[in-house]
């Protein structure tokens, strides 16, 4: 008897440590995924690119910051979606390849990113993205055929989200994961946590139901977003999908893979955004 009750007591307090840890992992979540930094270390002046910073608007009263970098001659423009950690200036070497591509970039920070006010949130997150779109099409008059939209790693999510809404030329999904609970539960199997989730980000779904032709891009090395993330979602994209198998690790892989990288991104922006005088 004295035994059973033992066990009964083990148990106990087992499973109340379990439920506050829970509860913790669950009250910190935002925490565990947004990584903002304010500081704007850089601008597109350091890469020698001339830009236009631009505030745009929000509904509830709150702006986002945002750069429009030109090209010469542009083929089109592509809207960028970073990742979860620090802000536009540190996307810099991302802009140059882009704008070598012949494109214009758009890339924007989240709410409570940068100079952009507010608060990170999954529902900020698609109401950014959206308000750059608009800004986009309604504002500048780009037509969403010459649009490619891009996203790494959380902006992965993002970029696939609006690219199930709306019709850009092309989508490109680099280094993202299925869905935040699906990268929870590999962080954290023992915790069973699918249920307390409240950051879904289900990028699987929204590539799904992707409007255009799309690139998955992702690397073997990558130690934060496993391999099988990218697979599966290049498995759930429509047809007209191509996947880059870049190297190095979550952070540098674009980098790492180098020439590779570009000449990819090359081929999928033909596909998309022939120059002027190829066809389409």
């Amino acid at each position: 008897m004295l035994r059973v009750r033992s066990v009964a007591i083990v148990l106990a307090v087992l499973l109340l440590a379990w439920l506050g840890l829970a509860l913790l992992l669950f009250l910190v979540q935002d925490r565990m995924l947004f990584f903002p930094t304010r500081e704007i270390g850089a601008t597109p002046a350091r890469i020698g690119l001339s830009f236009e910073e631009v505030m745009l608007p929000l509904e509830n009263g709150r702006e986002l910051c945002a750069w429009f970098v030109p090209a010469e001659e542009a083929r089109g423009t592509l809207l960028f979606c970073h990742g979860n950690a620090g802000n536009i200036s540190h996307r810099l070497e991302s802009i140059r390849e882009f704008h070598g591509h012949g494109l214009n970039v758009f890339i924007f920070d989240y709410e409570g990113y940068g100079r952009s006010t507010g608060t990170p949130s999954e529902a900020a997150l698609y109401r950014d993205a959206e308000a750059a779109w608009r800004y986009l099409t309604e504002a500048r008059g780009v037509a969403p055929a010459e649009i490619v939209l891009f996203g790494r790693s959380l902006g992965g999510g993002v970029a696939a989200w609006l690219g199930a809404r709306v019709a850009p030329a092309g989508l490109i999904v680099e280094s993202a994961f299925t869905s935040v609970p699906d990268m929870a539960r590999e962080l954290y199997p023992w915790l069973a946590l699918r249920f307390l989730v409240k950051n879904k980000v289900d990028a699987l779904a929204y590539v799904k139901g992707a409007r255009c032709p799309v690139l998955v891009a992702h690397s073997r090395e990558d130690e934060i977003v496993p391999f099988a993330h990218g697979q599966r979602l290049f498995a759930a994209a429509p047809q007209q999908k191509e996947f880059l198998e870049m190297q190095g690790d979550h952070n540098s892989g674009f980098l790492v893979t180098g020439q590779e990288y570009s000449a990819g991104l090359g081929r999928f922006f033909e596909r998309v955004l022939p120059r002027r005088g190829a066809g389409r």
